[in-house]
């Protein structure tokens, strides 16, 4: 600005680095709020392979593939916990680095909040003494007419009144010297503030844009690293569901079948028909057998 005593320049600054460190807080918040679904989501998984049967009186082939799925679902589980930790690490790098700006951006802040006080008091200094310069100038020309236009009446005074005029003459020209090398001087000062004001502003800066380049690749790199790690434990999901498709290759039909026969077989042999057998004619082709004699009994 145009305005030696303005720092919209430099709020604007400040303003847009402290949206840079609100922006890198949201996504810290976000990877914490991530963290806890990961980690609520991996403990379910958990506790459902755990505790929820699934096919448990299968046998051979199909039960070993329904093994290696409860097994590998407690491991996908496990992987959600996993990330959910890695994530929270993520979110502490974020706010350590955040921190870390805010510090250092921080001394940089109360150089230059220093050096603003101090350029605005030379200035108002400054200004101050120039207004009394032009103060007396005036006052002190107007005290005492030193020089007649033509043609006009000297002016008369008594003696002792001209030696007043006079003595005060002296005393306001000796003021307006001492107010002029005061406001040369201030005016040298505000030169020399100034350009210290400047050199450290240029500073202040160079040294903000470093931090917003380091803020702006961090943030990219932290975003990428997360899409790196969410495509990381989909790939690990998917070998451990790729692990449960081999199983469910090796898992053979018959072989469940015969096995289940093997298990529960009553023999080896199965029962002989039943032959029909007619009673009813074979009584009818039987000889009846002669009564033996009756004996009389004596008596």
């Amino acid at each position: 600005s145009t305005d030696l005593t303005s720092t919209v320049g430099y709020d604007s600054i400040i303003q847009h680095l402290n949206d840079g460190r609100k922006n890198c807080k949201e996504f810290e918040d976000f990877l914490k709020e991530r963290a806890i679904i990961e980690e609520k989501y991996g403990k379910e998984l958990i506790n459902l392979s755990k505790k929820k049967p699934c096919g448990q009186t299968e046998l051979n082939t199909l039960k070993r593939s329904l093994d290696v799925f409860k097994q590998q679902i407690d491991n996908v589980g496990q992987g959600h916990i996993q990330l959910a930790q890695t994530l929270r690490e993520e979110a502490k790098k974020m706010e350590d680095f955040r921190e870390k700006q805010k510090l250092h951006r921080k001394k940089i802040e109360l150089i230059m909040e220093a050096i603003h006080k101090n350029r605005n008091l030379q200035y108002k200094k400054t200004m101050e003494v120039k207004q009394m310069c032009c103060c007396f100038l005036p006052c002190g020309v107007a005290a005492v007419p030193l020089v007649t236009h033509p043609g006009s009446s000297p002016p008369s005074f008594s003696l002792p009144h001209f030696w007043q005029l006079f003595l005060k003459l002296a005393q306001t020209k000796s003021a307006l010297e001492d107010t002029d090398r005061s406001y040369q001087q201030s005016v040298t000062t505000l030169e020399k503030i100034r350009e210290e004001w400047q050199n450290e502003h240029i500073k202040a800066c160079e040294f903000f844009e470093t931090q917003e380049c380091e803020r702006i690749n961090y943030f990219r790199n932290a975003l990428w690293l997360h899409v790196n790690q969410l495509s990381l434990g989909c790939v690990q999901n998917d070998e451990k569901y790729e692990e449960i498709r081999k199983s469910l290759e090796m898992c053979s039909i018959e072989k469940d079948v015969d096995f289940f026969v093997n298990l529960r077989k009553t023999g080896s042999s199965a029962p002989a028909p039943v032959a029909y057998e007619n009673y009813y004619n074979a009584q009818r082709n039987v000889t009846p057998a002669r009564s033996p004699a009756l004996v009389p009994i004596s008596r």
